[in-house]
């Protein structure tokens, strides 16, 4: 079947910002809730978007898998998955739309949530392997807390007052640690594996410094290496002492553009016992000496 794109120039405003919120409806002869309305075509994004299923029933079409979605599903549409919704009956939405990149969501934070680790990078990735049985669904209670927020959000796109760009980011920012906090109570057993994963990632966010061996990490996940490799892989791109080192180095360079601190004294910091060998990761990572990002960054 054709995929077309849903671009965001089509929901968000050119001088916006990139965040906006459509509702879908269905009605007996299934027409457009809203202009650029392609909830039964099959399409893809070049943004992010948040589904919440508020009422109904439907299959939704992920690539070449289908699967049931009912009101209470919530899950994560990442730029690239082409899908499209069948079969609905008395189907409501509310999409959430945005641009993560352009917005400057906290992510370092939010991976300190193991719940934001598996909803919002292992679950859209496991999906189809995992038949679905791995998103969030909300009971009636939570569901409208999750509504209440969209609505929030869906009103200061709106009314665009003094300073609505901040106060989006600000709700979606909750709505997102809502939604990963509630995660962290489901209970079946896909999305408990991939809440394993969250805190392998949590650990690793909190305690860069420590000395973390690959063992260490399987007793957190209580997983084999294959199998946490595998996971670990498949959800941040990089294995697990790669992202430690990747994010000791990020930290670096915040200490670097922020403090006088030596080298040496950062190199310990953030967990590196060796000052040479934390220079020539640095310069690996960074394209540079530590020394010369620091002066380029204005120390």
């Amino acid at each position: 079947m054709k995929k077309t794109i849903a671009g965001g120039i089509h929901y968000f405003e050119p001088a916006g910002f990139p965040l906006a919120v459509r509702r879908v409806s269905t009605d007996p002869k299934h027409t457009p809730s809203h202009p650029h309305d392609l909830t039964e075509v099959n399409h893809y994004h070049d943004f992010c978007e948040l589904v919440i299923v508020t009422r109904g029933t439907a299959m939704h079409r992920l690539e070449e898998s289908s699967f049931p979605v009912t009101a209470g599903d919530v899950f994560l549409l990442q730029g690239r998955q082409s899908h499209y919704f069948h079969d609905r009956k008395n189907l409501e939405l509310i999409n959430i739309m945005y641009d993560p990149a352009q917005i400057g969501l906290p992510e370092a934070e939010l991976r300190k949530l193991p719940g934001y680790c598996a909803m919002f990078m292992l679950e859209p990735s496991y999906r189809r392997r995992h038949r679905f049985a791995s998103r969030l669904h909300l009971q009636r209670i939570p569901l409208a807390r999750a509504e209440q927020l969209a609505d929030e959000i869906e009103k200061e796109c709106a009314e665009k007052a003094a300073g609505y760009e901040a106060a989006l980011r600000a709700k979606l920012i909750e709505l997102i640690v809502y939604l990963a906090r509630t995660y962290n109570f489901s209970e079946t057993t896909e999305a408990r594996a991939l809440l394993r994963v969250g805190h392998v990632i949590r650990a690793l966010e909190n305690d860069f410094a420590r000395n973390w061996q690959l063992q260490d990490l399987q007793q957190l996940a209580g997983m084999s290496r294959s199998n946490l490799m595998r996971v670990f892989r498949e959800a941040t791109g990089v294995a697990p002492i790669e992202y430690l080192l990747r994010l000791r180095i990020q930290k670096a360079m915040k200490l670097l553009r922020s403090t006088d601190l030596s080298v040496t004294e950062i190199a310990l910091r953030t967990g590196f016992n060796d000052s040479n060998y934390f220079t020539r990761q640095f310069r690996k990572t960074a394209g540079c000496p530590p020394a010369k990002h620091r002066k380029e960054t204005g120390r």
